[in-house]
């Protein structure tokens, strides 16, 4: 009996080093990954661009659900089972995949709660809200705001994430890539407190989290920062959508599940994404590739809601936003005598 414990509890040993090995394996695998500076590119704009494809997946999806343009309930209830479902799927693949424990300590449940307030239930609140009283134009070019909040807020906040020359010119030119690709539709200087205004609030409570999801990435890993983010988010938009929505808004389809679980689906993979580049890179310089969501969601509503031809707005906009992300991650030329 004596031997066969002995043997067990060797067992037991071997099984938690060769557990322990492969999360080391993992790590490293993560840091490498993420802190390859010709890496970093790609999967930030892998991430924007499925940022992007939630535009025309969203209105088809509203479409096929039958939901009116001031349905705002339906919506937030929509958003809810989006990154309800999203949450589930990244908890899932963080411990079968990562072989990482999705619990938390009691002391980060709270900074967890408020990165979910942040950036899943207010954003998506005054995105969605925003939008639906403004122009396609406006709305394109304030999303885009939070990009300059981050840049801006991160020279004050870290002492290596400083402005320069090249970041102004970076930002500068990414926003005449945003003005370029919304050429022609209604622009106009109205203001309107539910729509350009909610549009800012949404851009600032999102760079706020920036800084947040960083914080805590670093002490947790980010696929746990965002399943949880996601699903505190995700409830609270369910427990103020759901009382307010009428009966039978909501009529899914089996195309409307399908697109349901693609938005699911790239939410999961954009924010694991984004959480591991903020965890491992500089927040001013990561956020700069966020220009590239509008353009992608234009482009993508082009290609698949036909509404409009690929213009040389589209194309040069596209090559405007591109110079300006390798200006903001230029290196600032040394002045050395």
């Amino acid at each position: 009996m004596l031997f066969f414990g002995e043997n067990n509890l060797w067992g037991h040993n071997h099984w938690e080093i060769t557990l322990g090995i492969k999360k080391l394996k993992m790590e490293a695998l993560m840091d490498n990954i993420f802190k390859n500076k010709k890496l970093v590119p790609v999967l930030a704009l892998i991430a924007c661009v499925l940022w992007g494809s939630a535009f025309p997946v969203l209105k088809i999806s509203y479409g096929e659900l039958n939901m009116t343009p001031m349905d705002y309930n339906s919506k937030i209830v929509f958003a809810g089972m989006r990154f309800l479902l999203a949450s589930v799927m990244l908890c899932i693949m963080t411990i079968f995949i990562f072989k990482k424990s999705i619990k938390i300590k009691i002391k980060d449940l709270g900074y967890l709660f408020l990165l979910g307030l942040l950036q899943t239930s207010l954003q998506y609140f005054f995105f969605y809200n925003g939008l639906a009283n403004t122009s396609g134009m406006k709305g394109a070019i304030l999303s885009s705001s939070g990009t300059f909040i981050v840049v801006i807020m991160a020279h004050f906040i870290y002492k290596n994430d400083k402005l320069t020359s090249e970041k102004i010119i970076g930002l500068i030119t990414g926003l005449l890539g945003i003005i370029l690709v919304n050429w022609g539709k209604d622009l106009n200087f109205d203001f309107k407190f539910n729509g350009e205004g909610f549009l800012i609030i949404a851009a600032f409570v999102s760079s706020l989290g920036t800084f947040l999801a960083k914080k805590l990435s670093s002490e947790l890993h980010p696929f746990v920062v965002t399943s949880w983010q996601m699903f505190l988010g995700a409830t609270m938009l369910l427990i103020y959508g759901l009382p307010k929505m009428e009966e039978g808004s909501l009529k899914f389809t089996p195309f409307a599940t399908g697109l349901l679980i693609y938005a699911a689906v790239l939410s999961a993979i954009a924010f694991a994404i984004w959480y591991s580049l903020l965890k491992y890179n500089k927040a001013g310089e990561v956020s700069m590739y966020k220009f590239m969501i509008p353009v992608s969601g234009s482009i993508l509503s082009i290609l698949f809601l036909r509404e409009n031809n690929i213009t040389l707005n589209v194309i040069f906009a596209l090559l405007l936003v591109a110079l300006g992300i390798i200006l903001i991650n230029k290196k600032p030329i040394s002045r050395k005598k």
